[in-house]
């Protein structure tokens, strides 16, 4: 199944089922560049990078992976990931609500431990490698849950997801997985207690973020994006790329390539109204930039796609 990404950069998609809100996804590089763009969402994940060169961006930080891991991401962090390496393999990911842990009974458990996840008092820990000695047995329980799911990549899609079905037997192993990941933690002593931060840099970017993602097919200028967060243009460039490595204008310009490919992997319009829908109102500027950014033409990228083998990275 090839996911197509939200418009705005909260996820509105469900992870997994209302019922039983937990989802693996597994995503594999196609190429040097964006693997999976920026976004938050209010649930736990958990990222295991199995080799490959990344750069995980979260909260306006940066993070260099070059060898196995494991990373948490909290509710509400705004991350990214992009390939370093063109021969990288991906990520794998479970993604999932600590209230699918919950229990009707108020016990220690809930009290010291899911209640202050649940409302963000606690927080999970940024990176664990092998030489921590929680990595090996957090591994085989994250492996545990991925198998699960019974779910293997495929060669055509970037990145991958599964919801598991209501079978009472996998539910059960994937919770009593979950539940081994807290207890390992816990007995660890790897979460912290959440620190106040009124830094409202991460606010702003979501809110400049979330605004070109909603408003690609529109005129965006530096003073527009500037204004939402009442800084100076000069200023805002700089914030900016400091947040995103990359100018607010090329952000745009990848938003907008983004559209154009889902647009010609998902739907017959033609080149002109792929360019129009997606926030290009001249023809030339748009073939550059597609080409730029994926390294082939629009019809060129469509016909590989419908042939099952798309050559661009689409993730740009």
């Amino acid at each position: 199944m090839q996911i197509t990404q939200s418009p705005t950069l909260k996820e509105i998609r469900s992870h997994g089922t209302k019922t039983f809100p937990c989802a693996i996804y597994q995503t594999r590089s196609a190429g040097k560049g964006m693997l999976v763009k920026h976004h938050w969402h209010n649930e736990v994940e958990i990222l295991y990078f199995f080799g490959g060169k990344f750069r995980l961006d979260i909260n306006m930080e940066q993070f260099a992976v070059s060898s196995e891991c494991l990373y948490f991401i909290n509710p509400g962090e705004l991350h990214s990931i992009t390939t370093e390496k063109s021969d990288s393999p991906g990520e794998d990911a479970i993604v999932f609500d600590p209230a699918i842990l919950s229990a009707a009974s108020y016990d220690t458990t809930q009290i010291q431990l899911l209640s202050p996840i649940q409302s963000g008092r606690l927080l999970f820990p940024r990176c664990l490698t092998p030489q921590h000695p929680a990595f090996a047995p957090l591994r085989d329980a994250f492996g545990d849950i991925m198998r699960s799911f019974g779910r293997q990549p495929t060669d055509k899609s970037p990145r991958e997801d599964r919801a598991v079905t209501e079978d009472l037997t996998t539910q059960l192993l994937i919770k009593s997985a979950l539940l081994r990941i807290l207890a390992i933690l816990s007995a660890h002593s790897l979460f912290t207690p959440t620190e106040k931060n009124d830094d409202k840099r991460i606010a702003g970017i979501k809110t400049v973020l979330t605004y070109i993602n909603e408003n690609y097919r529109e005129k965006i200028t530096i003073r527009d994006l500037a204004a939402l967060v009442s800084m100076n243009e000069q200023y805002f460039c700089r914030f900016f790329r400091k947040a995103l490595d990359r100018s607010p204008m090329q952000y745009v310009s990848a938003c907008r390539i983004r559209q154009a490919i889902r647009l010609l992997e998902d739907t017959d319009l033609p080149v002109m109204e792929v360019c129009l829908e997606s926030g290009y109102n001249n023809l030339g500027n748009f073939l550059r930039e597609f080409r730029k950014q994926t390294g082939t033409t629009p019809l060129q990228y469509r016909r590989h796609f419908s042939s099952g083998n798309p050559t661009a990275n689409n993730q740009q």
